[in-house]
């Protein structure tokens, strides 16, 4: 990201920091001078960090003013501050954390900001309007992949007003212990998922009949109103009635048109911006991530909190290292403890694989300028904006309350994006620094990119470059505006460009051994 001139150029995200990071496409030679007249001592590529100070060995080194490792040399001032210069400090201890310390500014509310959405009986608003087929068990995906082509080609030509038919399939369901410590999370995923607002109550199950993953467990009666009574939407492919396979697949589809002629009939209307459930991710994230687009995206979650929507930010593995800032960001101590206790069985689950949060960061990570998780989290967790995070889900849970809301997820893509749909998204905001084809079958995903070079490389696949920022060509509060609106816009029914291609991930469950 250079400007016209291809002016050599740094970042630093703190006045207090001792480091910054280079700008430029391609990053910039040894003997470089910068406007301010540092010198680079080594060639530093893209988004990596650069020596603004001279350090001796143990030196903290600072960025976001946090110190995010310790020199392991001496080094003078315009050097690169790489992985292999840097000890990365410990944890932050669990205990003594501030609780509910950090009142949020007071931000006026933002009224009259309308999308075109689909009210459901329950109150919630879908942004799509989808048919979904659940599976209650992994032997059955192979059938309910097939009937999806055959319905999407067949039967949803003639329902103009459903958007698609997605497969909710998984590998769960039998040849597992379905009474054991932690098995009530995929299960309470699926149930979760298959109300999302986006299948407007009118989802249907396929089972097979023998897996320990019976229909009546996932749903228990008066769960979910598609199966009350005499299961109008449920298919076993048991069933005495079923002889050979393809009346297996003539049920599924007489039963699916029933559900498409009920969606077809349902018809958008405006909605206050309030009715907004947006999860934000990142992955494939880079020293950008945290300088553009993240806080962007956060600058647009405090936009849609005063507007009284409800936003979701997540990825235990990554926000760790700052648990201090959230913790005295949490509206009362109930919240702050909520989410000290999904820290602390991060940290068993550390313990008892044998092995060290230094797992994360991941090589594109590393190559894209972040060091380490100290790092990485910092950057993380400006997606959540400035709000006070009034609520903590746990994995697979569904949401009861609108505000900023931590919900515990991994911060693997496809789990996260999965747990974020049981919650009750209905739009999905995922920024990208290093790049990465990924999408939601059930859900609109706004993808952002944190560099004008992956915008410009993967123009196709990105909705928003925020890599402006860095550029000077856009601030962080006009790159928020802008996907704020875009929210509404997706929301109405535009499409992004994950769904244009229809990049879809595969629906995926976080079965946890119990912590001990």
């Amino acid at each position: 990201m250079t400007t016209p001139e291809k002016t050599p150029l740094h970042i630093r995200m703190h006045a207090d920091d001792n480091v910054a990071i280079v700008v430029n496409d391609g990053g910039l030679p040894a003997g470089t001078v910068f406007p301010d007249g540092l010198v680079l001592v080594d060639a530093v590529p893209q988004g990596h960090k650069v020596a603004l100070s001279d350090f001796a060995e143990g030196d903290a080194v600072t960025r976001y003013n946090v110190t995010i490792g310790f020199a392991a040399r001496a080094l003078p001032k315009g050097s690169w501050i790489s992985e292999a210069v840097l000890r990365m400090p410990a944890a932050r201890e669990l205990e003594g954390l501030p609780i509910a310390t950090r009142k949020a500014p007071v931000m006026a509310p933002l009224e009259g900001y309308t999308f075109e959405g689909f009210r459901n009986a329950d109150g919630s608003v879908g942004t799509r309007n989808i048919l979904a087929i659940t599976t209650t068990v992994q032997c059955v995906s192979g059938v309910v992949e097939h009937a999806v082509k055959r319905i999407k080609s067949e039967l949803l030509p003639q329902y103009p007003n459903v958007d698609d038919v997605v497969g909710l399939e998984h590998t769960y369901g039998c040849g597992v212990a379905i009474d054991a410590p932690g098995a009530e999370i995929p299960i309470r995923t699926l149930r979760n998922i298959t109300q999302n607002p986006n299948f407007g109550g009118q989802a249907m199950v396929v089972s097979l009949g023998c897996e320990k993953l019976q229909p009546a467990r996932l749903f228990p009666k008066g769960s979910i109103p598609i199966l009350s009574g005499a299961d109008p939407a449920h298919v076993c492919l048991q069933d005495d009635g079923h002889v050979g396979f393809q009346s297996m697949i003539d049920s599924i589809m007489r039963t699916a048109e029933v559900q498409l002629k009920a969606l077809n009939a349902r018809q958008r209307e405006t909605c206050p911006a309030s009715d907004l459930v947006v999860g934000v991710q990142c992955g494939g994230s880079d020293a950008f991530s945290g300088v553009t687009a993240n806080p962007a995206v956060g600058y647009a979650t405090d936009l849609l909190v005063r507007a009284g929507a409800t936003v979701m930010f997540s990825e235990v593995t990554e926000v760790r290292d700052g648990i201090d800032q959230l913790t005295s960001r949490a509206a009362n101590a109930d919240v702050a403890e909520a989410m000290i206790r999904e820290m602390a069985w991060y940290d068993a689950y550390l313990t008892r694989g044998g092995v060290d949060r230094s797992a994360n960061t991941t090589p594109g990570n590393k190559k894209g300028g972040l060091s380490n998780i100290v790092e990485k989290a910092m950057g993380s967790i400006v997606k959540s904006g400035s709000s006070a995070i009034t609520g903590v889900l746990l994995p697979g849970e569904k949401l009861k309350q609108k505000g900023l809301i931590y919900a515990a997820t991994p911060a693997s893509d496809f789990i996260c994006g999965t747990l974020q749909l049981a919650a009750g998204m209905n739009i999905h905001v995922f920024t990208t620094g290093r790049g990465t084809p990924y999408g939601l079958a059930e859900c609109p995903v706004i993808k952002v990119a944190t560099r004008n070079d992956l915008a410009r490389r993967w123009h196709d696949l990105m909705d928003v470059n925020a890599g402006r920022i860095a550029s000077g060509e856009a601030s962080i509060e006009d790159v928020g505006w802008e996907l704020f609106k875009l929210m509404l816009d997706v929301a109405s029914g535009r499409k992004t460009w994950a769904e244009h291609w229809k990049l879809h991930n595969a629906l995926t469950l976080f079965n946890p051994a119990p912590v001990t």
